[in-house]
């Protein structure tokens, strides 16, 4: 598609979305009591998160919020009071907040998979996902919304934590360390050189090729973010031409949060997964 086209398609779709209205399936708890003018969806997936969500900080963001960002949390059976903070926040922004409940727990991959669904049926012009312990603030979030608005060759924005002079990145040396390591093994299999490919703050264009790189669950639980770029590749039949259209946005601050729920045998597991994704989409 030239760009031209690409960028009357997109002002074509922003116009058409114009508001969410009340037409929204039934079956979700998203009632709007007003028209709001709608840009993005960020997908925020949950699991036993009631202690760790910072309440506050979302309504804030709510508030302020001037871009017309809807937030698609999606609880993945949670066993604590996860369910219960999540219809709180939805109570007090019904026009703004949807909660997707997922009866056992499938893992993020899946959690993430159906929030973005969701958001392809909405036919928002972008969607993506963030982090429930907001480690990267939303405050992030119109940078990324820009990107996509004045470059309309990107279909993915990634957020990186690189941690340069002027920004705060905190991270622990250790998963600093083990974090790079698995780049270059991630780099290495998509034959692309993505510096951050695990930052869970993340923003797509909603077009027809990224329905179709969400469309069939991941193979992983925790890595799915390198099966999407795979996936991607594949459609754009090159890691070349997917390179055209991702940009990694250094964060200005970033903050590793504790309570994550991945342990050492994670890590094993992801490098296993790793080796599966190469082996499915290796070209």
């Amino acid at each position: 598609m030239v760009m031209s086209e690409r960028a009357t398609e997109d002002k074509s779709l922003a116009s058409e979305m114009g508001t969410v209205r009340s037409e929204i399936d039934c079956e979700t708890t998203f009632s709007p009591s007003r028209s709001v003018s709608v840009q993005s969806a960020i997908v925020v997936p949950c699991y036993n998160e009631s202690s760790r969500l910072r309440v506050d900080e979302f309504q804030r963001f709510l508030d302020a919020d001037q871009l017309g960002c809807v937030l698609i949390f999606v609880d993945d059976g949670s066993r604590d009071q996860t369910a219960a903070v999540l219809e709180s926040i939805r109570k007090r922004n019904k026009d703004r907040v949807v909660v997707l409940q997922q009866p056992v727990n499938r893992g993020k991959a899946e959690a993430v998979r159906s929030g973005m669904n969701y958001a392809f049926d909405q036919r928002f012009p972008f969607a993506g996902f963030w982090d429930a312990d907001l480690a990267t603030p939303l405050a992030a979030l119109p940078s990324f919304v820009d990107l996509l608005t004045v470059r309309p060759e990107l279909d993915m924005i990634f957020g990186a934590r690189v941690r340069l002079l002027g920004r705060h990145v905190e991270r622990r040396a250790s998963r600093h360390y083990m974090g790079r390591a698995f780049a270059t093994a991630a780099s290495l299999v998509l034959s692309l050189p993505i510096y951050d490919t695990q930052c869970g703050a993340k923003l797509f264009r909603c077009t027809p090729e990224m329905r179709t790189v969400f469309a069939e669950p991941f193979l992983s639980r925790w890595i799915f973010d390198i099966e999407i770029i795979a996936r991607y590749i594949s459609v754009m039949k090159s890691p070349n031409e997917a390179a055209r259209h991702i940009y990694e946005l250094p964060l200005k601050s970033w903050v590793d949060v504790k309570g994550s729920k991945l342990g050492p045998h994670d890590f094993a597991r992801a490098a296993y997964d790793l080796w599966r994704i190469g082996l499915k989409y290796r070209t």
